[in-house]
């Protein structure tokens, strides 16, 4: 792929009051593809983010690594001249992001009806657990919370059957960073083309009920969700699952098409199985799936993860390595596409930085 990188938001001025997670990384989106964005703290801990984890100098990995290509302001807006400065700025911004309770935002006097006075073509997203309006409004959560009440977090068990935390917070930054950047751009092409700006609703709990699939479809299909660890994607099925290595690491199969694994088969000498797909009638979640998964326990489990990873090199069927992040780091696929690296903070030093998630060419 050849032509010069264009960032198609150059020229658009994002004003940044969130904290942690999902506000900081929808903004750091908004920077990669080439917003300007301010990043607006109070004078006293501002982000609490800047002390989550090992602090080597003055701010945490994890504040640098949601916060990069921001530029870093500290207003009160309890105090009236620090306010009135904010609303100035906004008079001039296109985007104001914040991630308080609702109705927090008017109390400080900056909120939705004040600065649509302010700035009639800004757009104006909130971002919160459950909502501007209903009957947990109000309530405080986290990711946990989120992915648990809009039924994805029960899908997701350990051997043991109890609900595993994985180390993506898909509340977070699906329901919160990416729905407020599709709402943000959606509501960015309406100011430009019609010259009124809109508030932004971003509930996490809604984005991730929205997009809890494959649970739905089984409620649409048997009256209920599929046992945790027994649908499609979940495990039900040897196609689609995790093996355990000879060196207890794991590689993951997702040879969910037939001839992808019909290909699998062939590479792990068992063209035998090749009939024993859930296209062919093999029940997801059956006992015929389950021993067949017991069967390619046992193969898997007599090579290594290198082994594995060789032999599946030059087959085309989905089968890859579980790596860890320091693994991934290093992989061919992240340095050829520029995803990943080496980076300074002025007080923090050396660090690993992420490229873009999304690239655009001229």
């Amino acid at each position: 792929m050849t032509g010069s990188i264009d960032k198609p938001l150059q020229g658009i001025r994002v004003l940044d009051l969130t904290r942690l997670l999902p506000g900081p990384m929808a903004t750091v989106h908004l920077a990669d593809m080439g917003a300007e964005v301010i990043k607006i703290e109070d004078p006293g801990l501002g982000d609490y983010a800047r002390t989550m984890g090992p602090v080597r100098k003055e701010v945490s990995q994890f504040f640098i690594a949601v916060n990069r290509g921001k530029h870093g302001v500290r207003l009160d807006f309890k105090n009236p001249v620090q306010r009135e400065e904010f609303l100035t700025m906004a008079e001039s911004a296109d985007v104001v992001v914040e991630s308080f309770r609702p109705g927090v935002m008017d109390k400080l006097g900056v909120g939705w009806e004040m600065l649509k006075q302010r700035n009639p073509k800004l757009v104006m997203c909130a971002i919160s657990g459950y909502g501007q309006d209903g009957p947990f409004a109000q309530l405080a959560g986290h990711d946990i919370n989120y992915i648990g009440i809009a039924g994805m977090l029960e899908q997701n068990v350990g051997p043991d059957g109890v609900p595993a935390l994985g180390n993506l917070q898909v509340g977070d930054l699906l329901g919160g960073a990416q729905a407020a950047v599709q709402g943000i751009l959606a509501a960015l092409i309406g100011a430009k083309t019609t010259g009124q700006g809109r508030f932004v609703d971003v509930s996490m709990t809604d984005a991730v009920f929205a997009h809890n699939i494959m649970p739905l479809v089984a409620v649409n299909n048997f009256g209920r969700s599929a046992p945790p660890g027994r649908d499609l994607l979940t495990g039900g099925v040897p196609c689609y699952n995790v093996y355990r290595t000879s060196d207890g690491r794991f590689m993951a199969v997702g040879a969910l098409e037939l001839k992808f694994w019909e290909a699998c088969c062939n590479v792990l000498g068992r063209a035998d199985l090749k009939p024993k797909h859930w296209s062919l009638g093999q029940r997801v979640g059956g006992e015929d799936a389950m021993a067949v998964k017991a069967e390619l326990d046992a193969i898997f489990a007599s090579e290594t993860l290198p082994t594995w990873t060789e032999r599946f090199a030059s087959a085309d069927c989905c089968v890859t390595p579980i790596l860890r992040a320091d693994e991934a780091i290093d992989h061919a696929l992240f340095r050829a596409r520029g995803m990943i690296e080496r980076k300074t903070h002025p007080t923090e030093g050396e660090y690993w930085a992420t490229g873009p998630a999304v690239r655009f060419r001229k």
